[in-house]
């Protein structure tokens, strides 16, 4: 396993090139202002988001993992021991042990933003599984990722649970998919968890839960950002939205100004009117032939759906 020394970032060109932290900058200052959801994980985002997957409201986690356990046989006959897993956005890799004692991979490389969570992450799975060559990378997902030299192009497979790909726009998740494509060669394949279309009022109790956590993570990016930027957000001033938009197919959240205010950071000022929001994040649910279709644009033009008894959720196993 990679040293806490050897994390760095992969090797590609972010907004941040030009700034330091630019695009997170740039977004605060747009009208109507959005934060790339990537914001939220810092230490404490990542902490708290492990909190959320543990909610009793919070259905995406337990029901992908019960989806991966029932349909474990068929899983393991679809992919052969020895394989190159790549988690993209693997976090504290606590799905990532699932999986490998799964599948039995030879290699394991854990990406994410996230580094502090990462690099503990990946030293837990590496004690719990010593066969498993596992190596963690700090890549900003949004952009285009360059593996390092190591890592066999060989029967590789991206894992991306979690739903992660909701976080994306339509465009953006189909250029997502094409770059996992990319680096999947003739013999590889993704392993893909989706949330699913379901009743609105279980969808928001998801992103609304009672004990205030799904609160504190989106609020949390607005400290991320007084420490990025030396802006000057107060969470108190900031109250967390969350609802779906049945016209475009997802859960939004925001946080939402309760008073007028203005927002400082060096160089910059930005007016908030009260009821004003910053939109922090999507998360599009899909039905499975639109999933199935994404996909096939995508590259992938095999697609082996599982979905759990009341049709919330889908893992599929996708192969260019």
């Amino acid at each position: 396993m990679d040293s806490p020394e050897e994390l760095a970032p992969a090797a590609v060109p972010t907004a941040e090139a030009h700034g330091p932290h630019a695009d997170l900058a740039a977004g605060l200052l747009a009208t109507p202002a959005t934060a790339s959801p990537k914001y939220f994980y810092d230490a404490r985002g990542s902490a708290l988001f492990e909190q959320i997957t543990r909610l009793p409201e919070y259905y995406p986690t337990r029901t992908e993992q019960h989806i991966l356990s029932t349909h474990a046989v068929a899983l393991a006959g679809e992919i052969a021991p020895g394989a190159t897993v790549i988690e993209w956005g693997a976090g504290n890799c606590d799905k990532a042990r699932q999986l490998c004692s799964l599948l039995a991979p030879a290699r394991f490389v854990a990406l994410d933003i996230s580094v502090e969570c990462l690099r503990e992450g990946a030293r837990r799975l590496q004690a719990a599984c010593p066969a498993v060559q596992v190596s963690a990378l700090a890549a900003d997902l949004t952009a285009e990722l360059a593996l390092p030299a190591d890592v066999p192009c060989e029967r590789r497979v991206v894992f991306y649970p979690g739903s992660s790909i909701g976080n994306f726009d339509p465009p953006q998740a189909l250029d997502l998919l094409r770059r996992m494509r990319r680096l999947l060669g003739r013999d590889g394949a993704l392993l893909l968890g989706v949330d699913l279309l379901k009743p609105v009022p279980v969808l928001e109790a998801a992103y609304n839960d009672a004990a205030g956590v799904t609160a504190a993570f989106n609020r949390n990016l607005l400290r991320h950002a007084n420490r990025l930027l030396g802006s000057d957000f107060a969470e108190r001033d900031w109250e967390h939205h969350a609802f779906f938009n049945a016209a475009h197919g997802r859960i939004e959240m925001h946080l939402r100004a309760l008073r007028d205010l203005v927002v400082r950071w060096p160089g910059h000022a930005r007016a908030f009117r009260r009821g004003e929001s910053i939109h922090t994040e999507n998360s599009h649910k899909y039905s499975l032939g639109g999933i199935t279709d994404l996909l096939a644009r995508a590259g992938f033009s095999q697609a082996q759906p599982w979905i759990d008894a009341q049709g919330w959720y889908a893992v599929l196993l996708a192969r260019p």
